[in-house]
């Protein structure tokens, strides 16, 4: 059942074409649903910021379903391709720009990049991944970068098929095996790889579950994010 921040968000979405990811937007969706300015403030606090937020997640939360039901075929760098290009096929466009706006402004610069994070995360889950040391970090690190340089690629991106958007990330990850090409060479340089397993032995990827109460972006736990 959809609970109340879910009807907030779904309502307010319906205005941002117009209003762009804002307070103005939010205020005319809870007005859609007779939504008060005070739950308004509970449910989304950082106004369009929560809402640009809320929207990513969804996108994120529908490509986790994809990747677990659909059994992608080719390369490894193929794989992640399609994983890239289906995420950006469940996001509109204009929504998309929209939050991009929203991201950023510099009060919110450390949500946009977390959220970056987030899709990354649920690509290299989707693809199987089980690192559990240093690796887990840098595979995230370097497709959030990639991520988010074609996500700004595809918002311009008027070419049939978002044909230029796919070569241009196909560049992108093509310059990333290169680069695990060479770092795994040097990982087998005679006493190298043993020095940087000694000083990255401590770092493992963090656990699956936030401690109860955890908060999230300021809102309610994890468990409990409608959108999360």
């Amino acid at each position: 059942m959809t609970n109340e921040r879910d009807r907030l968000i779904d309502a307010a979405l319906e205005h941002v074409i117009f209003d762009g990811m804002s307070d103005k937007a939010i205020a005319a969706g809870a007005r859609d649903i007779g939504m008060s300015a005070g739950l308004v403030r509970v449910h989304l606090p950082r106004g369009g910021a929560d809402l640009a937020a809320a929207y990513h997640r969804r996108g994120d939360a529908a490509l986790r379903e994809w990747l677990a039901t659909t059994p992608l075929q080719g390369r490894f760098p193929d794989r992640i391709t399609d994983a890239v290009m289906h995420r950006l096929m469940l996001s509109n466009r204009e929504m998309a720009r929209s939050g991009a706006v929203v991201m950023a402004l510099p009060q919110n610069a450390a949500l946009g990049a977390r959220l970056i994070w987030e899709t990354a995360d649920a690509i290299w889950d989707g693809l199987g991944d089980t690192s559990d040391d240093v690796n887990w970090y840098s595979k995230r690190a370097t497709l959030s970068t990639v991520f988010g340089a074609t996500v700004l690629y595809w918002l311009g991106d008027d070419s049939p098929e978002l044909e230029e958007t796919r070569s241009f990330l196909d560049r992108r990850i093509d310059g990333v095996m290169r680069f695990e090409k060479i770092k795994g060479r040097l990982a087998n340089l005679p006493g190298l790889g043993a020095l940087a397993s000694a000083a990255t032995s401590w770092i493992h990827r963090p656990k699956a579950h936030p401690a109860p109460g955890r908060m999230r972006d300021g809102l309610r736990p994890a468990s409990e994010q409608g959108d999360a």
